[in-house]
C-alpha cells in the first residue's frame, strides 16, 4: 500500500511538472509575454525551494534542464 503523503507529494510535484511545461511551451511562442516570463520564474523558484527538497529528491536543475529540453 502506498503512503497517501507520498501521493500527495507526487501529486504537487506532477502539477508543477505540468504547470511549468504549459509555461515554457507558452513563453516559446509569445517571448514578449512577461507574464510567462513571471510564470516560469516562480516555477523555477519552487522547484529550487526547500520545499520541493521535501517533496522529491529529483534534481532540480536536471528537471528544469530536461523540461526546457522538451520545448526546445
Amino acid at each position: 500500500m502506498t503512503n497517501p503523503y507520498e501521493n500527495l507529494a507526487n501529486a504537487i510535484v506532477l502539477s508543477a511538472v505540468g504547470d511549468y511545461r504549459k509555461v515554457l511551451e507558452r513563453w516559446s511562442r509569445h517571448p514578449g509575454k512577461e507574464v510567462y516570463l513571471q510564470d516560469k520564474a516562480s516555477l523555477e523558484r519552487f522547484f529550487r525551494s526547500d520545499w520541493f527538497g521535501v517533496l522529491t529528491s529529483i534534481d532540480p536543475e536536471l528537471l528544469i534542464h530536461k523540461l526546457c529540453e522538451e520545448v526546445a
